[in-house]
């Protein structure tokens, strides 16, 4: 039963030393529901098991990489017992793809927002599809990011930026993500020719010394991303509990405009 769950909402296909984890709930746009985190994290376990891949490749199915996180889903866990727990598979996914021992390429098409952004946002290279947006939309709910994405967003754009892009939640365009640093590429052609043409590059290079070098910046900052996962998970417990976040909740399931009070 597992097996058919995990082929039905993350598919994982390796080949020629190139892993490729595929997000797969398109009706959902590839909300990220708790089964489905539990089948990235064991997908993720499995391609660092694995001696014969040198890199990952991460993408959704269907229409977008990734809309975020399933808030009706995640609404049904209000418990706070229940809560703890998906905090902290959300901070194993991350830290599991942050110390990879391999490279890793997000491939955005479409939406990439929230969790999702936060996802793609771990890779060592992000390259997005002409017709993708990106959005750190977390603010349009009243909750902070999460999955480790304050500290990957300093890293890529500096303290001030990463709190406006965080403050204004807004949809970039793949040009506005590029121009300020979110993205690494926007694909002139087919997104997926231009993931193969990243792919041969790096197989042509000397890629265990490539790896050997994300790992030493990856242990020396992880101390760093371990007590920023620790304060999203304190911070969003803390904005659950705001009456902006209710709101923003209630405006998202009627499908208008929240009315925040600061409260």
């Amino acid at each position: 039963m597992m097996a058919t769950e995990q082929v039905e909402k993350v598919l994982l296909h390796m080949d020629d030393r190139v892993a490729y984890l595929t997000l797969n709930r398109p009706k959902s746009l590839n909300a990220m529901d708790v089964d489905m985190l539990n089948q990235i994290l064991h997908s993720l376990k499995e391609v660092a098991a694995n001696d014969n891949v040198d890199i990952l490749v991460l993408a959704g199915s269907g229409t977008g990489f990734s809309a975020g996180g399933d808030i009706k889903t995640m609404l049904s866990r209000v418990d706070d017992n229940e809560f703890e727990p998906v905090m902290e598979l959300i901070t194993e996914i991350t830290k599991t793809l942050y110390l990879l021992p391999k490279l890793v390429i997000s491939a955005i098409h479409g939406p990439a927002a929230g969790l999702g952004l936060s996802l793609a946002l771990v890779a060592d290279y992000i390259i997005a599809d002409r017709l993708s947006s990106t959005a750190m939309n977390f603010i349009r709910i009243g909750l902070i990011p999460d999955g480790g994405a304050h500290f990957f967003l300093e890293k890529r754009l500096g303290e001030a930026k990463a709190k406006h892009v965080i403050w204004e939640g807004k949809q970039l365009s793949p040009g506005e993500a590029l121009h300020i640093g979110l993205i690494d590429e926007v694909a002139e052609e087919e997104l997926q020719t231009a993931v193969i043409q990243k792919v041969k590059k790096w197989k042509k290079r000397p890629i265990l010394a490539m790896i050997q070098t994300k790992s030493i910046y990856n242990q020396m900052h992880l101390p760093e991303l371990e007590k920023i996962l620790e304060l999203e998970k304190i911070g969003q417990q803390a904005m659950r509990n705001t009456k902006d976040h209710r709101e923003g909740i209630q405006a998202f399931l009627e499908k208008r405009k929240p009315i925040f009070t600061g409260e």
